[in-house]
């Protein structure tokens, strides 16, 4: 039988990581953070709850920041035609979206509906614009990966449209 008041006392301190910085370390806006780093992320970020077939933003609206699923489902629509709406993307546990806003004052050029009962961390631009001021070396990390996320995607897009562009030409010969 464990004694619970011996197993307390001889515990090392921090070496649990909550569920917030256990979600964060695996979003490549994250990586590479120190147990430290993601603890000053961790105090800044929101966490919210959405039932399922609600809103998280929609297409048009500022964008804010970005979002990391915890647990449920998001799906990412143009809803450009209400009665046609196209699903981009379907996301699930430790994915992210709506990481643009972070750096981009654009509006939002999709929907993010909750596909089930879903819980988000939101990490918003003020907050980003803040951990830059206090803790530059942290804020600077966070830029450099979204700049890899971002270069990233463009790399894939430009891969798909070169892979269509190519499919045409076939097809015209």
């Amino acid at each position: 039988m464990k004694n619970a008041i011996w197993e307390n006392i001889f515990r090392r301190g921090g070496e649990e990581q909550s569920e917030t910085a256990t979600v964060l370390r695996n979003v490549p806006v994250f990586a590479g953070f120190s147990k430290r780093e993601l603890r000053e992320v961790e105090r800044i970020v929101h966490h919210r709850n959405y039932q399922a077939n609600e809103v998280i933003f929609r297409q048009g609206d500022p964008g804010l920041g970005m979002y990391v699923i915890i647990q449920g489902g998001v799906q990412i629509v143009n809803n450009e035609n209400p009665d046609n709406p196209i699903v981009y993307s379907e996301l699930s546990d430790g994915d992210f979206f709506g990481d643009l806003a972070l750096v981009d004052d654009a509006n939002r050029s999709a929907t993010a509906l909750s596909s089930g009962e879903t819980r988000l961390i939101s990490f918003f631009r003020p907050e980003l614009q803040s951990i830059i001021t206090r803790f530059p070396a942290i804020g600077n990390k966070v830029l450099m990966n979204l700049a890899k996320v971002i270069a990233s995607r463009l790399r894939k897009t430009n891969d798909y449209l070169s892979a269509a562009q190519q499919k045409q030409s076939d097809e015209k010969e």
